[in-house]
């Protein structure tokens, strides 16, 4: 076994998260953490809902951030779609996507302030990037037989209208409700940077020690995602979409003068700016790029590795739970809220409790991040688990893991573990904004010094860096002849 390459990749990748605990910040550093996750615990099972009056208005703007988001990024992802085979198309759909909302979120903040607007760009631009690239691919994969069967004056829109979106129809709705639950959480943790949702009313419960309204606020939010399949019915659809850009609020006014000023004065290299020329950027550039972008990476690089194997470990822990091979009905329910929950907190706002918790270091981010993409990765494997047929006298227990259901989900678990592997490298350079020191904690620097320029160069360099990581786990999933687009991931 040891001599296959699927078994060779994961020892190597494991033992690159090992050599990176050498050099991870990994600690508790709070005085009594216990008591913290007792008076959490508590607030959860206590949760107060009368204890704002915001709370509804929060839950309203959350969803409708996120409905007028994504359809947004569908619309325009659908058109990207059609012209995806241009290198030009790929590379720039590449580059949005590679860059995180909340990033998005702040550069958006700087000129149209705290507008509806700039949540709804924070959500679109992104997904637009992401929903080209899924949507290509699964045009492509259409059936070309109905298109053959087509009169042969038949025009090519009417042949992509009446021929291949029939056949790809199932999968494109399927992908875009599975993207609405990512835009509730994106819609989400918007908050934390002042839009008016629910990480916002979060983050000042938390700061003012009230864990009972803490509580509210995140069984409020799970309560949505695990009922998203009872209330988002396809007759709705349209009244969602239409009431939506409606219920996002007023905001502040759009100054088009700081538009202005953003694109032609702030994000300008200083020394342009100042007019010294190329041989004052060099300098300026190199300083950014030792002593901020180079660090960054390495603490980005070093969490994500941890990460991605402690995430891949604890997918393999969870699907049995949801799995009919290893539980009974009651059992499964039980094992699927604790996956709805793992999936459906946000790592930024998961992470952000976590530090509250246990003090500031990386131990918080990679716990985050390995419950929030292990509960995702283990609820497609338990659901892929429960298709298998066992063959006749199979083990059981503990026997029938290892030897019967293990080898045979081991090889898609990895297709979902290093397809999110771009994923967990996007939100472990924003958890950054928290306090730890990875990309997002230098760009969040730069935007306080008001060194706009500064951080474009850092927010360049988390897109290239997650460009790179992309097109390794291409690499990867090619070298282990893993399919390369699982059916429900982006």
């Amino acid at each position: 076994m040891f001599r296959s390459r699927t078994a060779r990749t994961t020892l190597i990748f494991v033992g690159i998260a090992l050599a990176c605990l050498l050099f991870a910040d990994i600690a508790i550093t709070t005085q009594n953490p216990w008591e913290e996750m007792r008076r959490l615990g508590m607030g959860l099972i206590t949760p107060d809902f009368t204890a704002t009056t915001e709370l509804g208005t929060a839950f309203i703007r959350t969803v409708a951030f996120a409905f007028t988001g994504v359809a947004l990024g569908a619309l325009g992802g659908f058109g990207l779609a059609l012209i995806f085979s241009s290198r030009v198309v790929r590379t720039f759909c590449a580059f949005i996507r590679a860059i995180h909302e909340i990033f998005w979120g702040l550069i958006l903040l700087q000129f149209f302030g705290f507008h509806p607007l700039t949540g709804v760009l924070a959500i679109a631009i992104p997904f637009s990037g992401i929903f080209a690239k899924v949507y290509s691919e699964i045009l492509d994969e259409a059936d070309p037989l109905p298109s053959r069967t087509l009169p042969g004056r038949t025009g090519i829109l009417s042949r992509f209208l009446f021929a291949r979106i029939p056949d790809a129809w199932p999968h494109l709705k399927t992908y875009t409700s599975y993207r609405l639950e990512c835009g509730l959480r994106s819609s989400a943790i918007l908050g934390f940077i002042g839009l008016p949702t629910l990480g916002f009313y979060l983050e000042t419960s938390f700061s003012e020690g009230l864990y009972s309204e803490v509580g509210a606020l995140l069984l409020l939010f799970y309560v949505l995602i695990a009922t998203m399949r009872i209330w988002l019915r396809a007759r709705l659809v349209p009244l969602y979409l239409a009431a939506s850009p409606f219920l996002l609020g007023d905001g502040m006014p759009i100054m088009w003068g700081n538009v202005t000023r953003f694109f032609t004065e702030d994000i300008v290299p200083s020394p342009l700016r100042r007019g010294e020329g190329w041989d004052g950027f060099w300098p300026w550039l190199s300083d950014i790029l030792m002593n901020e972008a180079l660090p960054g990476i390495w603490n980005t690089v070093v969490l994500t590795q941890i990460a991605l194997v402690l995430t891949g470990i604890l997918a393999l822990l969870a699907f049995p739970l949801v799995s009919r091979h290893f539980l009974g009905p009651k059992r499964r329910t039980g094992g699927h809220v604790l996956l709805v929950i793992a999936r459906s907190t946000p790592e930024y706002m998961l992470a952000y409790i976590l530090l509250q918790l246990w003090g500031p270091s990386m131990l918080p981010a990679v716990v985050a991040l390995a419950l929030h993409n292990g509960g995702i990765i283990g609820h497609l494997i338990g659901h892929m688990s429960s298709e298998v047929s066992l063959r006749q006298g199979a083990p059981s227990g503990f026997n029938r893991y290892s030897y019967e259901m293990l080898p045979r989900v081991y090889p898609p678990f990895l297709a979902f573990l290093f397809y999110r592997w771009e994923i967990i490298m996007r939100e472990t350079a924003i958890l950054g904004i928290l306090g730890i020191y990875t990309l997002g904690f230098y760009v969040e620097g730069a935007i306080q010094d008001i060194r706009f320029d500064k951080a474009m160069v850092l927010i360049l360099v988390t897109a290239l860096l997650n460009i790179v990581v992309d097109m390794i786990s291409r690499r990867v999933r090619g070298y282990l002849r893993l399919k390369t687009r699982p059916s429900c991931e982006a």
